[in-house]
């Protein structure tokens, strides 16, 4: 690892009786995010955050303020810093594997934060051979540890030269997806809609490269910034227009290159309703004659 960043966690990682040092390393950072001060609007001045007594409204110093539980409106039990550390498991410092898993099992819905995991000094041929097994029967790892003052559950991954340890929510953290789906109606997407859906879908087919999507907002940011600081102003984005279902089919088709944009009328009359079945046929051949002239070339993501 880089000299340059710094361990966030040292320890073991334990796999039946085999044990080796590890050293855990942030793996996302946000600090080269653009971030904005508080500002007062009337003096320009900087504005710094003042804990304040809800009933008195006078300032709180730091020695003064504790934690507290609220059991009732306004009620609240006190908890010393000293109780709450003590109820932090005691950690030995170890990564201890609990079972060797098909990558697939667990659900992106509980990742949390991911780490490089690396080996520390002595155990290289150990971490060498966990991490060689692991690729070779491709399956990940569910480990328990005690990370940053929590015990945490982590799922560990080969990836490249090392490992990746994703911190995992625990259940009652991730809320059921049924209540966030349940208020959705039941729709049946067939016929020329479905065929014109899957030929957009594989006409647009890629692979997942990371350096290609940029961070449109970090970027806007900066020439917001920029903008202000030459005394100019930005030109205001165009409105986003949302496919209203009379117009999907329409919609479709554009991006099949069936018709053009603003054109309601199909290029080939073949796909007229009154053909019955023949109309999904007709289109199928559209899309298909589309594909192989060019007229909607495959793209790749690079």
């Amino acid at each position: 690892m880089a000299s340059s960043m710094r361990a966030q966690w040292k320890g073991s990682l334990k796999f039946g009786e085999v044990s080796c040092g590890v050293a855990l390393y942030t793996a996302v950072s946000t600090s080269e995010r653009i971030t904005f001060n508080t500002i007062n609007k009337a003096t320009g001045n900087r504005v710094n955050r003042i804990f304040i007594d809800s009933e008195t409204e006078n300032p709180v110093p730091k020695e003064l303020q504790i934690k507290g539980f609220e059991i009732d409106n306004g009620q609240y039990i006190i908890i010393n810093p000293e109780e709450v550390a003590a109820t932090i498991p005691e950690s030995n410092k170890t990564f201890e594997v609990e079972a060797f898993i098909p990558c697939s099992d667990v659900d992106d819905v509980y990742f949390d934060k991911p780490y490089y995991l690396t080996p520390d000094k002595m155990g290289g041929d150990a971490f060498a051979a966990l991490r060689d097994g692991m690729k070779k029967s491709q399956v990940a790892a569910i480990a328990r540890t005690v990370l940053f003052r929590r015990m945490r559950t982590v799922l560990i991954r080969p990836h490249g030269k090392g490992l990746i340890a994703t911190t995992l929510n625990y259940d009652y953290e991730v809320r059921s997806s049924k209540k966030a789906f349940e208020g959705m109606p039941k729709i049946k997407i067939e016929g020329e809609m479905l065929d014109l859906a899957k030929h957009i879908i594989s006409t647009k087919k890629g692979e997942f490269d990371p350096a290609t999507f940029d961070d449109r907002y970090e970027a806007a940011l900066a020439e917001l910034v920029k903008a202000k600081i030459e005394g100019r102003s930005l030109p205001k984005p165009k409105k986003v227009e949302v496919s209203k279902p009379n117009d999907l089919l329409v919609a479709l088709r554009e991006s099949a290159g069936m018709i053009k944009a603003g054109d309601g009328k199909s290029k080939r009359t073949a796909a007229n309703a009154n053909q019955g079945t023949g109309r999904q046929r007709a289109a199928r051949g559209v899309a298909s004659k589309a594909a192989s002239s060019g007229a909607a070339p495959r793209r790749r993501a690079s």
